[in-house]
C-alpha cells in the first residue's frame, strides 16, 4: 500500500541534521506495515497530481497556522475535498489535523487557554492514551458530520473522525522525547511559559503510546472499506 505523505513543514534549522525530516519520522512510526512512501512537500508547493496518486495519505504537522495567508493552503485544502470525497483514508496530525477540520467547514484559530507541551493524557474511546502535543492552535468548531474520538479537558476535539476515511489527532504520536526536548530548546524557548515546559520535562522519563496509536493509524489506513 502506498502511503502519500503531504509534508506541511519542516523541522527547526537548528535541528536539522539530528532528526529526520516529518515523514521519515511517519515512516519509522508505521514500519512492520507493508508501506511504501511517496512525501510531497506541500509547504514548498510540490503537490500531488490528484487525490489518486496514493492509497491513503497522511498530512504532517508544521509550525505554520492553518488560518494564516500562505499560497499553499487553498490547494491544500482543495486537495483535502477531494480526498474526502473519493472515499480514500487519510490521517492528519497537529496542523494535519486542523487543516483538515477547516478545509472541511470547521475553524482553528490560537486558543486563549494557551499551550499543551509534551507527554498530555487523552480519553481513547473509554482508554486513557498518553502522547506528546505541541500547540496552541486547536479546532475550536467541528464540520457538520464530524465525531469526537479522542479528548481531554483542555482539548476538546483532540481526536475527530469524518466518516469512514478520515481520522485526526491533535497530538504527534511521531514525536519522540529527544525531539520534543529539541522543541522546548528551540522553539520553545520565550514563547512557551516557563511552568508548562518545566512540567513537561519532568514528564519525559514517564511512558507513552505513540506505538499503539501507530498501529491505530496504520489499522485505520489498511482496513478495507465499501
Amino acid at each position: 500500500m502506498k502511503i502519500g505523505i503531504l509534508l506541511t513543514g519542516h523541522p527547526p534549522d537548528e535541528l536539522q541534521g539530528q532528526f529526520s525530516e516529518y515523514d521519515a519520522m511517519f515512516a519509522a512510526l508505521l514500519d512492520g506495515n507493508g508501506f511504501t512512501y511517496e512525501t510531497f512537500a506541500v509547504v514548498d508547493g510540490q503537490f500531488p497530481h490528484d487525490a489518486d496518486q496514493a492509497d491513503g495519505w497522511i498530512i504532517t504537522g508544521s509550525r505554520h497556522g492553518a488560518y494564516e495567508d500562505h499560497p499553499w493552503i487553498p490547494p491544500l485544502e482543495d486537495l483535502i475535498r477531494a480526498i474526502h470525497g473519493s472515499g480514500t483514508p487519510l490521517i492528519g496530525v497537529c496542523f494535519g489535523h486542523q487543516i483538515i477540520a477547516q478545509a472541511l467547514g470547521g475553524k482553528v484559530e490560537k486558543f486563549t487557554g494557551g499551550w499543551s507541551v509534551g507527554r498530555t493524557d487523552y480519553d481513547f474511546g473509554g482508554q486513557t492514551v498518553t502522547l506528546n502535543a505541541w500547540h496552541q492552535d486547536q479546532v475550536v468548531a467541528l464540520p457538520e458530520g464530524a465525531k469526537v474520538t479522542g479528548t481531554n479537558a483542555f482539548c476538546r476535539n483532540a481526536m475527530v473522525s469524518y466518516g469512514d476515511n478520515i481520522w485526526t489527532v491533535q497530538a504527534h504520536p511521531e514525536y519522540g522525547d529527544a525531539f520534543i526536548q529539541g522543541l522546548m530548546e528551540t522553539r520553545g524557548k520565550g514563547v512557551v511559559p516557563d511552568d508548562l515546559m518545566t512540567a513537561a520535562a519532568n514528564r519525559l522519563p514517564s511512558a507513552d503510546d505513540n506505538a499503539k496509536i501507530g498501529q491505530f493509524m496504520a489499522d485505520f489506513l489498511k482496513k478495507e472499506r465499501a
